[in-house]
């Protein structure tokens, strides 16, 4: 993934049979971003494959409500978006999930579209939370819950150490922090958000949305070599000891 991109990751409780959010998702996604069109995929060999009956198509290539890979014919501007059912649980002992993933180039996504890409892709999935991230500042945040061969994570940065999926106590507790981030009414309650008293900050970049909230980190996207950005995705993990099990 190239380092210009925002990827969203959202994840959602698992289907149980005939599910209709795929083509939710997809079509809340393009009225979310006026101008998007996600009518191709593409071949074994990356080539584009246009789809002239794409709600159709979709329909049959995604058993169990999945997403098939769904893109724009936009090298300047390109989306990406799939999901699928991973049979692990979000936390210990709970059933197989559901997860979306979309990629964003950055240079075409203001912070309010932004925004608007996750809730649509998040409230369509009924999702219980999830986050859109440079790929940079996700990598590294992805480093907090990595195995490594000499045993526990060793987080850059001086982040705290996350526990792995099976160690978390409630799926609706979010395994990590990003820049833009949804909080399911379930999950907002779960980590104690909002506090009037304490999160004064974060609601002055928060949005209430149908179903729960997105709130951002920083007002730009985030870059973990800006001390200000640093400082406030520490603050956030403060503030917020239960995200990553913790």
């Amino acid at each position: 993934m190239p380092s210009n991109e925002i990827s969203t990751i959202v994840y959602a409780p698992a289907s149980q049979g005939n599910d209709a959010r795929a083509l939710d998702i997809v079509h809340r996604l393009e009225r979310a971003l006026p101008g998007l069109h996600l009518n191709w995929t593409s071949s074994e060999k990356e080539d584009l494959i246009p789809l002239s009956n794409r709600d159709e198509w979709v329909v049959a290539n995604g058993p169990n409500g999945n997403i098939p890979f769904l893109c724009n014919d936009d090298d300047n501007n390109l989306v990406t978006i799939s999901g699928w059912e991973n049979p692990e649980g979000l936390s210990s002992g709970s059933p197989p999930h559901f997860e979306v993933h979309a990629d964003f180039r950055m240079e075409s996504l203001d912070t309010i579209a932004a925004a608007d890409a996750l809730e649509s892709i998040a409230e369509g999935a009924q999702a219980l939370w999830g986050h859109a991230t440079p790929f940079k500042a996700a990598f590294e945040i992805a480093e907090q819950t990595a195995p490594t061969l000499a045993g526990p994570p060793s987080p850059p940065r001086g982040l705290p150490a996350l526990k792995l999926p099976w160690d978390i106590a409630s799926p609706e507790i979010p395994h990590r922090l990003g820049w833009l981030n949804y909080w399911s009414a379930a999950s907002a309650r779960a980590i104690g958000f909002p506090d009037p008293s304490r999160d004064a900050e974060l609601l002055s970049r928060a949005r209430r949305t149908a179903n729960g909230w997105v709130v951002r980190l920083t007002d730009a996207p985030l870059d973990l070599d800006k001390p200000e950005h640093l400082e406030a995705l520490l603050r956030a993990y403060e503030r917020f000891p239960k995200i990553g099990g913790r």
